[in-house]
């Protein structure tokens, strides 16, 4: 007979989960939590599916990443359940032998394996109790909910319980030790997918050859993207996926993209180069703006502080800059409270990260990045600014300034006469051709500052060049 390999999940120990249910349902207290897991997402038809990715907080409590699982826990009795079945004999020939549920949920912490219909049943049962769960993000289990838990569609996303979300939040906001040592380790997956992206940018080659090497690079350390890789000669678009431009002698590359390892945790990097592998004297003058922004705000940070009021500082600093190149005039300070430098980046300083690259951005950002009397900003740049709150010691996040000339903004701003005492638009002109730059890295607050998680990745003008021409 013909040996056949098993396929084993890759687990935090048992301890671990248990200890984060445990956490849970103190912080809920009582009822039932309903956590929904992912299902099979078809492409084009029933049995070719898109690559299957879990629910993260059901990862976070359960481990287990498998299609078809939902679990329960009851607060009041300390029950803990996850329906799902077993894989059939039909599953097992087209796809090998496989670790079986109840193997994967006892070392999960789990001893209460049920099958997948059964979850319909239980739910009717305990219609008298508050049933505690979070907001369904996808149709097929928003449908489901509605179903479980006789309600119209339109308000299962409304009913949803806020005190399970702040549970949740105020627990993956933290991250322990176990969870830095996977996130060290995306982030080192995601500097060496740089380093080969940088080798392979040269002029005349297409965009594409060089994503290739990163794609190639994530695989090669069993590991997946955490989001669409952003590759572009257009660096002031910025969430560009098109990769089929030829990268021309004079350009710069926006490179932001980052691995998620194994067990689902995610790097999220961004790193601007030149097509020649030599930065001009422009380019060099802009991106050293854009680098001090970054490592100015890393240096500063530490728990207590408003993220928010980093990427002000942030913004005054590049002002102070591009005054200095003639681009903006006027009194800094005043620039910066009325907003101007939203025109060079539309964008916010940084955000979460854990198993989301966004973290928990499905719970809604107000929730995850603000609090209670922290708005968000109607400015253009501030507005977009996911994380706002004051920073918290165990928190990881991303610090990504940008810096960009987007043609199409700058003639409408100009047009509409928006701080024309502030803006010289005829300067700008000058920089339609340019692009855009962005420096970004991933942040652990510490308890008196912060560490940049992982190995060092090529960032200032030299040490692109020094890899580039390796």
């Amino acid at each position: 007979m013909q040996n056949q390999q098993t396929h084993y999940m890759k687990l935090f120990p048992s301890q671990t989960y248990i200890n984060r249910r445990n956490t849970l349902k103190e912080a809920v207290g009582s009822g039932l939590i309903l956590f929904q897991g992912n299902d099979e997402a078809s492409m084009n038809y029933a049995d070719n599916h898109y690559r299957f990715r879990q629910d993260s907080t059901f990862l976070y409590y359960f481990g287990i990443n498998q299609a078809g699982l939902n679990a329960v826990i009851d607060c009041d009795s300390g029950e803990e359940i996850i329906f799902g079945d077993e894989f059939s004999i039909d599953d097992i020939i087209w796809i090998g032998q496989q670790e079986t549920l109840s193997s994967k949920a006892e070392k999960v912490g789990i001893l209460n394996v049920r099958p997948a219909n059964g979850i319909d049943s239980f739910l009717e049962i305990a219609r008298d109790k508050k049933i505690h769960y979070l907001p369904a993000y996808r149709a097929d289990n928003l449908n489901k909910l509605s179903q479980w838990l006789h309600l119209p569609g339109s308000k299962v996303n409304q009913e949803v319980s806020q005190k399970l979300l702040m549970a949740i939040i105020n627990q993956r906001s933290y991250k322990s030790e176990e969870e830095i040592e996977q996130m060290t380790e995306a982030v080192n997956i995601s500097g060496q997918m740089h380093i080969n992206a940088m080798k392979a940018v040269k002029p005349g080659r297409y965009e594409f050859v060089a994503v290739s090497e990163i794609y190639r690079t994530a695989k090669a350390s069993n590991s997946y993207l955490a989001y669409p890789a952003i590759f572009s000669i257009n660096g002031q678009i910025l969430h560009n996926h098109y990769h089929g431009n030829k990268m021309q002698s004079g350009r710069l590359v926006l490179n932001d993209s980052g691995a998620e390892n194994e067990m689902c945790y995610s790097g999220d990097i961004t790193r601007t180069i030149p097509v020649d592998g030599k930065f001009t004297t422009r380019q060099k003058d802009i991106y050293d703006i854009v680098l001090e922004m970054e490592t100015s705000s890393i240096d500063s940070l530490k728990p207590g502080l408003l993220y928010k009021d980093i990427h002000v500082n942030a913004n005054r600093l590049m002002l102070s800059k591009l005054k200095e190149l003639g681009l903006v005039k006027g009194d800094i300070e005043e620039m910066t409270n009325l907003g101007v430098g939203g025109i060079f980046m539309p964008h916010g300083l940084g955000h979460m990260i854990g198993m989301d690259v966004h973290d928990m951005e499905n719970f809604g950002e107000q929730l995850v990045g603000y609090r209670e009397g922290l708005e968000r900003s109607t400015q253009l740049g501030l507005k977009s600014l996911r994380l706002g709150r004051e920073l918290e010691k165990d928190f990881v996040i991303t610090v990504e300034p940008g810096l960009y000339f987007i043609p199409d903004l700058i003639e409408k701003w100009k047009a509409d006469k928006i701080f024309t005492d502030f803006i010289n638009y005829d300067i700008l002109k000058e920089y339609y051709d340019f692009g855009g730059i962005r420096i970004e890295d991933n942040i652990l607050i510490t308890e008196n500052g912060s560490q940049i998680l992982g190995k060092p990745i090529p960032k200032t003008t030299e040490e692109v060049e020094e890899t580039m021409a390796l």
